[in-house]
């Protein structure tokens, strides 16, 4: 299909046709978060499955999306976006804070809120791998945001004083890894631990990082 149907204008039972179509678009996306993220997954859902899931015909999906990988590919940025916002609001709290405390606000806030719920992880970790160039391309962007973040703070903390000054783009890369990879398999339940262990476990892997062996805060 070339492009998306022409949805409805005007106003009907009340509301706009932009908040009507709104409203389509969050079912659709609710729905997908179900299958997607539940059973039968990406690869297994049709436009119809999806559709009916969401309670609504296939002709209201063309008129929101083209195929069902756009579909995908908005709730991956979603979910993505729902970790951001939680980790900013997170560290917005926790300005000022010594180092250590300060990033284990940020891994609690992140692992609360992609826990919270097991279909992010996997909208998030798995379905989204290997479905195109196109996804590949937005899920290393994403991942890449959340690199910048921990190199951010990295670097603000090596002036402040409270961690090594070096260029941690590996490092920052390496590390988003092993986030990815632990909250995965936990979720999984493939690693026997708390949530609360395994952020502990991430903020010493950081301050590991952020701190080597050897390396001593300058004298004040």
């Amino acid at each position: 299909m070339a492009g998306r149907l022409r949805a409805p204008t005007g106003r009907y039972g009340g509301r706009s046709a932009e908040e009507r179509q709104a409203e389509r678009r969050r079912r659709f996306l609710d729905a997908a978060l179900q299958l997607f993220g539940g059973t039968p997954g990406y690869r297994g859902t049709t436009v119809a499955a999806l559709s009916q899931a969401a309670g609504l015909s296939t002709r209201q999906f063309y008129e929101e999306f083209c195929t069902l990988e756009d579909v995908l590919a908005a709730l991956h940025l979603e979910v993505n976006r729902w970790a951001e916002q939680a980790v900013l609001a997170a560290l917005a709290e926790a300005d000022g804070l010594p180092l250590a405390e300060r990033v284990a606000v940020l891994f609690r806030a992140y692992a609360r809120d992609v826990t919270s719920d097991p279909r992010r992880i996997r909208v998030a970790f798995v379905e989204i791998i290997g479905v195109s160039p196109r996804l590949e391309e937005q899920r290393l962007a994403r991942r890449a945001r959340w690199v910048d973040l921990i190199r951010a703070e990295a670097d603000a903390a090596a002036a402040r004083g409270e961690a090594a000054p070096r260029d941690y783009r590996l490092a920052a890369t390496a590390f988003i890894g092993s986030v990815n990879g632990l909250l995965h398999d936990w979720s999984s339940g493939w690693v026997e631990a708390t949530l609360d262990d395994v952020v502990d476990e991430l903020v010493r892997l950081l301050l590991g990082m952020l701190r080597p062996a050897g390396w001593h805060p300058p004298a004040r």
